[in-house]
């Protein structure tokens, strides 16, 4: 029986553990460090704290982090793959994934989302429900592209990042690091490092 610790027992983790099901995980076990106020996620049990899935790693086939804070969860990440746990990568069934592209350890995929030919993710990606990610991108670490955002062919995006639900990201554009795209926006240049953008066009607003 193929074993699987999540780490983040939150709307987001219920989302994860759905797609892992899908994906042939017959066992899913969450930890949260809310535990053991909270007992369980949906219909998935939560067993323990940070320090008790450390303790448990052997237990385990693999591990995924499923906490929406880009920086809480690439330490998390960083952390359990010091410690020698087998990071999963997650590609629901319904994704559409070139195999020509290259996936991160720790990333999902989520149903209905496209990744082309030559673009890579990072560790710890999220590229949630019918995103797009044309061919040549470039995802650091710990970005998450929300759900129905498009990033077109040759846009990189910088570690930390995230990109908001329904954005689009015009070809050839460099998103820098810790940087954040409102929901619904239009990026038609590039973004600096630690900036928020919003609106169509995008345009700083700190």
């Amino acid at each position: 029986m193929r074993r699987l610790a999540i780490l983040g027992a939150s709307g987001h983790g219920k989302v994860v553990a759905d797609a892992a099901e899908c994906f042939g995980w017959q066992s899913i076990v969450f930890f949260d460090d809310a535990w053991p106020d909270l007992r369980g996620n949906g219909v998935w049990p939560v067993e323990g704290n940070t320090t008790a899935l450390m303790d448990r790693l052997a237990d385990f086939d693999g591990v995924l982090v499923a906490i929406g804070n880009n920086l809480v969860r690439h330490a998390k990440l960083v952390e359990l793959r010091a410690a020698g746990a087998r990071l999963a990568t997650l590609v629901h069934p319904a994704a559409s994934v070139s195999r020509y592209a290259v996936i991160g350890e720790g990333t999902v995929v989520f149903a209905g989302a496209v990744v082309n030919a030559d673009a890579s993710v990072g560790l710890g990606g999220i590229l949630n429900t019918s995103c797009s990610i044309d061919h040549d991108c470039v995802l650091g670490e710990s970005v998450h592209i929300s759900p129905g955002a498009r990033l077109a062919g040759g846009v990189q995006v910088g570690d930390l990042s995230w990109v908001g639900i329904g954005a689009s990201v015009r070809q050839l554009i460099c998103v820098g690091k810790r940087a954040m795209v409102g929901a619904g926006s239009v990026v038609v240049s590039d973004i600096p490092d630690d900036v928020i953008v919003a609106g169509v066009p995008a345009k700083r607003m700190r």
